[in-house]
């Protein structure tokens, strides 16, 4: 029996955590972002029916279990998330403070995994009352992102009735082009606060 290499599994420990910081902060994010670009406060906060969610609480959602999971479960930060409150909110929380938590959450989650030990994916930490190696905490936040952004793509194409326009095709070859929004932002070419 071979004993596993040690620099190789440090190498996927880091593939595995880089590709989760690329994913939520380089893909999902941008995408929500651009959802909320097309999409009125109101809107943001419709509902097919009282029981179900708008992408208001779909937000306040996301960014309660990136802290809990990752800021808090694996950063150490003390976790005073209440879960129920995301779903009971109905007051209309504007687009701007949306997006800044969200921002905020995602920016911390990142340098939560940027100064994450590698060696320690297999270590269990105490998440939501129970335990959950990290691995299991950094692929579920990654996953439960994902979801979530489908749902909001989902909801935004049927709100503002318009096609999101996430690669181009114009080429022959797909072209992201989600990221759009960030790098207006970054070229001071579009402020933050526009949207």
């Amino acid at each position: 029996m071979s004993t596993p290499d040690k620099s190789f599994e440090l190498k996927v420990s880091r593939a595995f955590i880089q590709r989760a910081r690329d994913l939520i902060g380089e893909e999902y994010l941008p995408k929500i972002e651009r959802c909320l670009e097309k999409l009125t406060d109101e809107q943001i906060w419709w509902r097919a029916n009282p029981e179900g969610n708008s992408i208001g609480n779909l937000l306040l959602h996301i960014s309660g279990n990136a802290r809990q999971w990752i800021v808090c479960g694996l950063g150490g930060e003390s976790d005073q998330r209440v879960r129920q409150a995301e779903f009971d909110e109905r007051r209309t929380i504007a687009r701007a403070e949306l997006l800044a938590t969200l921002r905020k959450t995602v920016s911390d989650l990142d340098k939560v995994l940027a100064h994450f030990d590698p060696l320690k994916l297999m270590d269990q930490y105490p998440i939501q009352g129970t335990e959950a190696t990290a691995l299991a905490a950094i692929f579920h936040v990654t996953e439960h992102i994902s979801m979530h952004t489908g749902q909001i793509i989902l909801l935004t194409r049927m709100l503002a009735n318009i096609d999101l326009v996430f690669y181009d095709f114009s080429t022959g070859k797909p072209v992201h082009t989600w990221h759009e929004t960030q790098r207006l932002i970054q070229t001071g070419c579009w402020r933050a606060t526009e949207l």
